[in-house]
């Protein structure tokens, strides 16, 4: 699941910067999101996936104040983000003539910067749900299904909802491996040729 959010995210990131026709607020603010969801799953899951391989639960002190406060930056992100793609959509549809005036490059980018400063406190809910409640009931297992939900499979799901069903996305992702596809045997061919004029010389 981790492979998958990553690579997913990844590609999307990939296709965005790659393919010009997505060079629009939309797409910009997906590719951040992508971003953002690799740096957020990225916190919590590679120690996780230590402990099970090492058998230990074992976290310092100061290592989990690392964690949390990166885990909770990557949180209000994640939040701001998908607040500004709905009123960039909103945009587009209650005012299509003033679109490209309103959501000029400049402003993208000042939302994005904002979305570093502003706290999101709606996914806080769940995450201190969890907290809150293991401590009352002292119920691991349902508090570890909880946390895997939202720290694990949420991530992995983006990439599926906001970006893979897009048409854009997928058309751009076959032209970029259209692309690697073709380049690798043009390269090879070029060495071919390179050699063989060596070996007459």
């Amino acid at each position: 699941m981790y492979l998958i959010t990553v690579f997913g995210n990844l590609l999307i990131i990939l296709a965005i910067i790659s393919d010009s026709h997505l060079h629009t607020p939309m797409y910009f603010f997906l590719s951040n999101l992508s971003f953002v969801d690799i740096c957020f799953i990225s916190t919590t899951i590679p120690k996780m996936l230590l402990n099970i391989i090492t058998q230990t639960k074992v976290i310092t002190y100061k290592d989990c104040l690392t964690q949390m406060y990166f885990f909770l930056l990557f949180v209000q992100l994640d939040n701001f983000l998908l607040t500004v793609m709905s009123y960039d959509r909103l945009i587009a549809i209650c005012h299509p003539l003033h679109y490209t005036v309103i959501m000029n490059p400049v402003l993208c980018g000042l939302l994005v910067l904002i979305s570093w400063l502003i706290v999101v406190s709606l996914f806080y809910c769940t995450g201190l749900g969890v907290y809150l409640s293991s401590a009352a009931t002292h119920s691991s297992h349902s508090s570890a299904t909880a946390s895997v939900m939202y720290t694990v499979v949420t991530p992995m799901l983006n990439p599926f909802i906001y970006s893979l069903r897009n048409k854009d996305i997928k058309r751009s992702l076959r032209r970029f491996f259209g692309i690697a596809t073709i380049k690798g045997p043009i390269v090879l061919g070029l060495r071919k040729c390179q050699l063989l004029q060596h070996s007459k010389h």
